[in-house]
């Protein structure tokens, strides 16, 4: 079952303590369909300049990547420079040219507006809009946002997150977004917006979906990150995270919530194998056995006792009906 995703392709210049890359190939977009691609079929909406260099038009084709929805306007490709500290948190934003994706209206093919999986990407909500009023009958949809959209258009975002199935933000996003500091109290004010779960990215910490339930044990779930050895640039992480956990639910074609639950562990697996090279550098030679091998490993690190059969048939609810 395919994916579309819609959202940014650029230019990145990046540096980090383990060294500085210029002019390589970023945005969520990229991280998304490359990760993603390892799952299911992707085909990508978005836009790049006449700049944007023929070498990556050639290595996403080369992932099977759909490109009809790729806009190529004439002018100069989306370029963001930023700056990671020697502790890898938030990275300090050094230029951003908006160039031909400051014009960006989502144009979606007529046979991709029957995708049965649809990923909005970090940007403006009122083009997340656009795309959702575009489709016909997704199976399943995923938000995305900042604290950039939380802060200038929430009540655009809000509306957005109502036509949602899945939003994805950090803790940080999460308490910003509600005004309220007990992340617990946070979940279910945004979960009563209207979409169906919660997707909270904690970084080093590792990732949390929350649902509907009656009690904690069915409506949060918490996966830790996969303990690595050293980190090289964090770019991208959480559209590689979004990427493993849409590609698993679109290959099993199950929303369950056991298998939403899977999903989440493999969007960790791939957003741990993305930070340990350069932009896409580590994607470009993943393979689904190596995320398969971690996914077990992980696994290993985080088992306890099994489920009661009372308790496991919960997790065989359906997701979305």
């Amino acid at each position: 079952m395919g994916i579309l995703v819609v959202g940014s392709i650029g230019l990145d210049d990046i540096q980090t303590p383990a060294g500085r890359r210029q002019r390589t190939l970023g945005g969520s977009c990229t991280y998304f369909a490359t990760a993603a691609s390892l799952y299911a079929p992707v085909s990508i909406v978005g836009v790049v300049g006449t700049d944007f260099p023929q070498e990556h038009f050639e290595f996403l084709r080369s992932r099977n990547i759909d490109l009809r929805g790729l806009q190529v306007v004439e002018g100069k490709t989306f370029f963001w420079a930023g700056r990671y500290g020697e502790d890898f948190g938030d990275a300090e934003t050094l230029e951003t040219q908006l160039n031909v994706f400051a014009d960006f209206h989502p144009q979606i093919p007529e046979d991709l507006k029957d995708s049965e999986y649809v990923f909005l990407a970090n940007i403006d909500p009122t083009l997340q809009i656009e795309v959702l009023q575009q489709m016909r009958a997704p199976r399943l949809t995923a938000l995305d946002s900042m604290n950039f959209w939380i802060s200038s258009k929430k009540e655009v975002l809000t509306e957005a997150f109502s036509m949602v199935d899945i939003v994805i933000l950090n803790e940080t996003e999460v308490r910003m977004f509600t005004e309220e500091s007990n992340l617990l109290l946070a979940t279910r004010q945004l979960l009563a917006l209207g979409p169906k779960a919660l997707i909270i990215k904690r970084g080093e910490h590792g990732a949390m979906l929350v649902t509907d339930g009656q009690r904690l044990g069915e409506s949060f779930f918490l996966v830790p990150a996969y303990p690595l050895d050293s980190v090289v640039d964090p770019t991208g992480a959480g559209d590689a995270f979004a990427a493993g956990f849409m590609g698993y639910l679109a290959r099993e074609g199950d929303l369950s919530l056991r298998t939403l639950r899977r999903a989440v562990v493999h969007g960790t697996v791939v957003a741990s194998f993305t930070v340990q090279d350069f932009s896409i550098d580590r994607l470009r030679t993943l393979t689904m056995a190596e995320i398969e091998a971690r996914y077990n490993e992980l696994r290993y690190l985080t088992s306890f006792d099994p489920l009661s059969a009372q308790e496991f048939g919960v997790l065989q609810r359906p997701f979305k009906a």
